[in-house]
């Protein structure tokens, strides 16, 4: 008799050893997954604070040749400020706030757009080699922004699907591990762009 039950309390402390480290490398996991969306978030903030960054030097020398676009201007300093405004809190990260943001850098993008294609009105601006660097600068960091939106979506598929598979979405309940917004393509990206001649 004794030795059955010494057999049965073995047995039972394995099962209970074995169940905490499935939880302590299970619950380790999603918290180094976590960190990885908050980390791959930070480089998207980086990349879109570069954009952010060049963009008063850039203004500054259209400023000089396009003293009358100045409305464009405006509009270019006004959604560079409303951009850097808005944050967003990683460990928080919501449908939501990254809507926001994403909407507040893309008003950005659109009056870049705009304060580019302005410049081709001035050939003298063109041809200004601080211009021509600021703009290959600025082209660089949209690639940036892209490559870093997208692997801020691989890293966040991951631990999305880390925490809604079985048996480890159960733990992730247990312990508020919630599920990370993507970066979608802007409203109006499935149509494709007009062309006249």
């Amino acid at each position: 008799m004794k030795k059955g039950c010494l057999i049965a309390i073995v047995a039972a402390v394995a099962i209970v050893l074995a169940c905490f480290g499935w939880v302590k490398s299970t619950y380790n996991g999603f918290v180094q997954q976590q960190e990885g969306v908050e980390a791959a978030w930070a480089q998207v903030e980086n990349v879109y604070q570069r954009r952010a960054d060049l963009i008063p030097n850039l203004v500054a020398t259209v400023k000089g040749y396009a003293k009358h676009e100045q409305e464009t201007l405006d509009k270019v300093v006004s959604a560079r400020a409303k951009a850097t405004q808005i944050t967003v809190d990683p460990t928080n990260l919501t449908a939501e706030s990254l809507k926001k943001y994403q909407e507040a850098q893309g008003e950005l993008g659109s009056a870049l757009g705009k304060l580019l294609a302005i410049t081709e009105n001035y050939p003298d601006l063109k041809a200004n080699e601080n211009f021509l660097q600021l703009q290959a600068q600025l082209e660089g960091t949209e690639n940036r922004i892209t490559v870093e939106r997208k692997t801020f979506n691989e890293v966040a598929q991951t631990y999305n699907s880390a925490i809604r598979q079985f048996p480890g979405n159960i733990l992730a309940g247990m312990f508020g591990f919630e599920r990370k917004p993507y970066f979608e393509a802007e409203s109006g990206a499935e149509k494709a762009p007009k062309v006249e001649f």
